[in-house]
């Protein structure tokens, strides 16, 4: 079953690291392109899937929809450390069904690195 990972850093290369990362070191295939979701959505999700206050807020966020299940997308992140807090949310939180009618309206985040 899909699952979704949202991703926080405090600037979007810590994001677009985190991204690769997923992809070339998790091994995690994206259902589809990341999108770019606003911060403050960002860190209402944590708080939302996570049941924790927020410690710190983030300054960038990209969510993205994961062909991996949650389970196997979670032991991957374990192993894998991205410079980015990353949360997934899998079908049995609230966020889900928002997540999955609403994803395709955010505008994509762009990937490509500043030089």
């Amino acid at each position: 079953m899909k699952s979704f990972a949202v991703i926080r850093a405090e600037d979007p290369n810590k994001v677009k690291i985190a991204l690769h990362d997923l992809e070339h070191y998790g091994s995690m295939k994206f259902g589809s392109n990341p999108k770019r979701i606003e911060p403050n959505y960002a860190d209402q999700l944590l708080v939302s899937v996570s049941g924790v206050p927020l410690k710190t807020k983030c300054n960038s966020a990209a969510l993205v929809e994961l062909d991996t299940n949650a389970g196997a997308a979670i032991s991957k992140l374990r192993k894998i450390h991205p410079p980015a807090h990353v949360v997934i949310v899998s079908p049995r939180h609230d966020a889900f069904e928002e997540l999955l009618e609403s994803s395709e309206l955010y505008p994509e985040f762009d990937r490509t690195f500043d030089i």
